[in-house]
C-alpha cells in the first residue's frame, strides 16, 4: 500500500491545496475588478499599493499556485487517459520544478 512517501500522494495534496488557495484568492480578485468599475481613482490608488515588494512576492506565489494547479490537472488527465508508466512518476517532480521556475521568472520580471 502506498502512503505519504509516494510522490503521487504529494502531487494530489498539492493539487487540492493549490485549488483551495486559488479559490480563496478569487474574492479579492473580484473586489479589485469592482474597484475598476466603481472609481478610476480608487483603482489607481490600489495599483500604486501593488508596487510594493511584498505584493510582488505574493504575486509570484500566486503564479506558482496557478502553475502547480495546471501541472496537477495535466497529471490527472494523464492518469485518466494514458496507461501508467514509470516515467510519469518523474513528471511529478519535473512539474513541481517547472512551477517554481515559472514563479521565479515572474518574480525576476516583476522587479
Amino acid at each position: 500500500m502506498r502512503g505519504r512517501e509516494d510522490a503521487g500522494y504529494w502531487a494530489s495534496l498539492t493539487q487540492r491545496v493549490s485549488g483551495v488557495l486559488l479559490a480563496l484568492f478569487l474574492p479579492a480578485h473580484f473586489w479589485v475588478l469592482g474597484l475598476a468599475i466603481e472609481s478610476e481613482a480608487r483603482l489607481d490608488g490600489f495599483l500604486r499599493w501593488t508596487d510594493s515588494p511584498l505584493v510582488k512576492l505574493a504575486e509570484a506565489g500566486l503564479v506558482v499556485l496557478l502553475t502547480l494547479h495546471l501541472v496537477g490537472g495535466l497529471r490527472l488527465l494523464m492518469i485518466e487517459f494514458l496507461p501508467w508508466r514509470d516515467w510519469q512518476g518523474r513528471l511529478i517532480a519535473a512539474g513541481g520544478g517547472l512551477s517554481l521556475a515559472v514563479g521565479l521568472l515572474f518574480l525576476v520580471g516583476a522587479f
